[in-house]
């Protein structure tokens, strides 16, 4: 049972039909709440939603504007837990993300009345956004965004999920739970709780999410497609003279030309990309009015941002539910994938790390990490792919455990002495060399294990002979604690696992 559907024994069509998505109770799939889609809808409660986000943030501008405010109201205005139960996100473990905290908060706070000058008299764009404070660089990234979003409308999706509980779960599948910090009481200025009937499972409630709320990998109003396309927007300001000082002064911000190299050869050398960022973000902070120019566009485009979403929801359906069924029904049927029951730790891992090395390499597993007919090559999803195959294992199975040194894909234990990392890393990965040589290492160090596994995907035959010459370079070609797994599906086989003479 890997779905919200098979645990609560729901049809799947009821739940689409509903217009939520279909999460796992397993791991947090990679979608996350995108607020634009709130202002850009057609449906009246989400523009209310929107609405009221904008409302919540006026209150907070207001607070700014008289003064310097204190821990406490950061804690109580700022400061909240990931809402873990809608088991969306890139979690560090589980379902447990690490929410918003005192470094988001006061970010916030110092830069509200600068970020939200205009809040409420908007002359350039149609409304604020909530996204403009991830423009500022201020350190607050897309999931800093969406788990502030899914906070303030929080009591929405409550709602939302107490509804489809009452009429399509039975008694003994829901729970009435007091939910803190659920909606805000401006005149006592504080965040107040409230009871739902919601589905109950693993000692914790679960809250669904609409589809048409959600997004993959970045906002619709983001950092990395302002900064990507600074130049552009730049030149899209309608004001001449404005247009112009920000030009000058975007190149006062870059580094003198350099000439380099001798003879004919000589050449002025280009600014860097690291040169080109500086510039560019001390040009946002010179013409802040840089991000309403940018926001404008966003607005204008309103289709793109709901089109966008949906083949981003729609790809993460195939890719984590339809495609990992199938594999799931697979390793089922055609392996003792689930039969599996060693008291090592390590060879637990190993056995399950083979089983799928197989199914991918001779069942058509590989169709797994095609969308589209378009490989997929993130490590994240390949990770999140794995960890959704172990649903069922007497083993403590954590991803990304951080013990002090960096991340580790996946720590597979039973007890504190018998405990192994497992970490996926694809062939592609430029950094691969720099891994395989020290990364390991660390992490054994870090989490008091002498046990690890490196799996490495590759897709065609030049990432083998790259990963094979790396391998021989580092003198770790017989090193069985290391598998190569062939992903690409059209070609033989090559002998990808390594074992030691």
């Amino acid at each position: 049972m890997t779905y919200f559907t098979d645990y609560f024994n729901i049809n799947e069509e009821i739940l689409d039909n509903y217009g939520a998505f279909n999460i796992s109770l397993i791991n947090d799939l990679p979608l996350f709440i995108d607020p634009f889609l709130l202002f850009g809808s057609k449906k009246k409660e989400y523009i209310e939603l929107h609405n009221s986000m904008l409302k919540y943030l006026t209150f907070l501008k207001a607070k700014s504007e008289i003064g310097e405010i204190t821990e406490g109201e950061i804690k109580s205005w700022y400061k909240f837990s990931e809402v873990k139960q809608n088991w969306l996100g890139y979690s560090i473990e589980g379902n447990s993300g690490s929410g918003l905290g005192m470094k988001f908060g006061k970010a916030m706070s110092d830069n509200m009345h600068v970020v939200y000058d205009d809040l409420n008299k908007e002359t350039i764009t149609i409304s604020s956004h909530i996204e403009k404070v991830g423009l500022f660089q201020l350190g607050v990234g897309k999931d800093n965004i969406s788990d502030f979003s899914c906070n303030l409308i929080k009591s929405y999706l409550l709602a939302y999920t107490e509804i489809f509980a009452k009429q399509y779960l039975k008694k003994e599948q829901v729970r009435t739970v007091n939910v803190e910090k659920v909606y805000f009481d401006y005149k006592l200025e504080r965040w107040m709780p409230q009871s739902f009937v919601l589905p109950y499972i693993k000692n914790d409630y679960v809250i669904l999410t609409p589809k048409d709320l959600l997004t993959k990998d970045e906002n619709w109003i983001n950092s990395h497609d302002l900064r990507g396309n600074f130049l552009g927007v730049c030149n899209s300001i309608p004001n001449v003279q404005l247009r112009s000082e920000i030009n000058n002064y975007y190149r006062s911000q870059l580094p003198a030309p350099v000439l380099v190299g001798k003879g004919r050869r000589k050449k002025y050398k280009k600014p860097s990309q690291k040169d080109i960022a500086k510039a560019v973000n001390s040009t946002i902070q010179q013409f802040p009015a840089i991000l309403n120019y940018y926001i404008k566009a966003k607005e204008e485009n309103k289709e793109g941002a709901k089109n966008v979403s949906e083949q981003k929801v729609n790809e993460v359906e195939i890719i984590f539910k339809d495609n990992v069924q199938r594999l799931i029904a697979q390793l089922i049927e055609d392996t003792g994938f689930y039969k599996i029951e060693a008291e090592s730790s390590f060879d637990e891992a190993m056995k399950r790390v083979v089983f799928l090395k197989d199914v991918i390499e001779n069942k058509d597993g590989y169709r797994l990490f095609y969308y589209k007919g378009e490989l997929i090559k993130r490590e994240a999803d390949l990770q999140v792919i794995y960890r959704l195959t172990w649903f069922s294992s007497p083993f403590d199975v954590n991803r990304e455990v951080n013990n002090g040194r960096g991340p580790v894909d996946y720590s597979i234990s039973k007890g504190v002495h018998n405990k192994t990392l497992v970490e996926f890393k694809l062939a592609s990965n430029s950094k691969l060399k720099m891994n395989l040589e020290n990364q390991v290492d660390i992490y054994e160090k870090a989490s008091d294990t002498k046990q690890s596994i490196k799996v490495i995907l590759y897709f065609d035959n030049s990432e083998l002979a790259k990963v094979n010459g790396i391998l021989k370079e580092l003198k770790l070609e017989n090193n069985s604690s290391i598998v190569l797994i062939d992903a690409g599906g059209d070609k033989p086989s090559a002998s990808n696992m390594k074992k030691k003479s």
